[in-house]
């Protein structure tokens, strides 16, 4: 339930309301800005009596919301959402974010080298793998706190703030400590453990949405994060699982435009994950600009054919160089740029 009032409302008479809300076990989430007051109520609001509130000769509106993740509600949130690592914006009229970066860490040879290649290209963040899930237990799972290290090492040279993914809330501590954007991978987006001590935190969470999960399952995993506290949400669109066996999944682009509409969050595309196929990846990743996402996440690597993990899905530096090129021109088409 939303509740608009006038700015000038009496403070007194405010403060009555949240305490009657609250007794009856309301959550309040002030969401005012310069020009109106606007309360978001989270909780059974069944019991709220909307002729009463309206009484009150400051309030305007009252609405019920339908959906159920309130918090990442555009209904609850009109305006956009715009998420601030450092210098930069993702999300609203700000330019589109390229993040880029190897599947994996491997050494301190490769990610400097990508590093140093994908900001050459005008990438604004470095994607990399420290803790790997795999599919397979016997394949490589990542140099997990020293590739951590690595990424630190690579940060402190560039100064590309860093993403990486989070298998588990044992890492907490280590991921909030040296990484700027923490990842949740598609098989985690419903590990709600994680999700609730995520939103205890005080840093950006890219959410990828899951194999296949609905819009609502995945704007849920987004509410479990937003309603612990931290509103830094990033949706990350990956491909869902279908029939089709030519692409590694397929890439539901249609969901930034729905996406968009019911929600205020920024969203970004993985073309990388959604195709498979290095040669895919330009195409995609320019259809998604033009679709409306607010960044991109693409696998670079120096030597693809010979990564421990993803290769085949991996752009060598100079192909992301051209890639830049053209997203960058496609950018300015829209109105934007990167």
């Amino acid at each position: 339930m939303i509740i608009t009032f006038k700015k000038d409302a009496p403070k007194e008479e405010l403060e009555q309301l949240r305490s009657a809300l609250e007794e009856k076990g309301i959550k309040i989430a002030d969401a005012s800005s310069d020009t109106v007051g606007l309360y978001g109520l989270i909780g059974d609001t069944s019991v709220i009596d909307k002729e009463k509130i309206l009484a009150y000769s400051w309030v305007t509106d009252v609405t019920r919301i339908t959906v159920p993740y309130k918090k990442a509600s555009r209904q609850f949130h009109p305006e956009d959402t715009v998420i601030q690592v450092g210098d930069i914006k993702i999300g609203g009229n700000h330019p589109i974010v390229m993040i880029a970066g190897p599947c994996s860490v491997e050494s301190e040879e490769q990610i400097m080298e990508i590093a140093r290649g994908v900001k050459k290209a005008g990438a604004k963040m470095l994607r990399g793998g420290a803790y790997k899930p795999r599919t397979s237990p016997y394949v490589f799972q990542g140099l997990q706190s020293k590739g951590i290290k690595l990424l630190v090492e690579a940060r402190n040279e560039t100064n590309l703030p860093i993403v990486s993914e989070i298998m588990s809330s044992d890492q907490l501590d280590e991921f909030v400590e040296n990484v700027d954007i923490l990842q949740v991978g598609a098989r985690n987006m419903q590990n709600f453990d994680l999700l609730k001590k995520l939103g205890r935190i005080n840093k950006p969470i890219l959410l990828k949405r899951g194999l296949s999960n609905t819009i609502e399952e995945w704007l849920m995993s987004a509410e479990y994060i937003m309603s612990e506290g931290n509103p830094n949400v990033i949706l990350c669109e990956r491909g869902i699982r279908t029939f089709e066996p030519l692409t590694r999944n397929t890439l539901d682009l249609a969901v930034v435009s729905i996406v968009k509409k019911l929600t205020h969050l920024p969203v970004i595309i993985d073309p990388s994950h959604a195709t498979g196929h290095w040669e895919l990846v330009e195409t995609a990743a320019l259809a998604s600009i033009v679709a409306g996402c607010d960044g991109l996440i693409v696998e670079v690597h120096n030597n693809p054919e010979c990564a421990l993990s993803d290769g085949q899905q991996s752009l060598k530096i100079k192909k992301f160089e051209e890639l830049m090129k053209k997203a960058e021109k496609l950018a300015a088409f829209t109105g934007r740029n990167m």
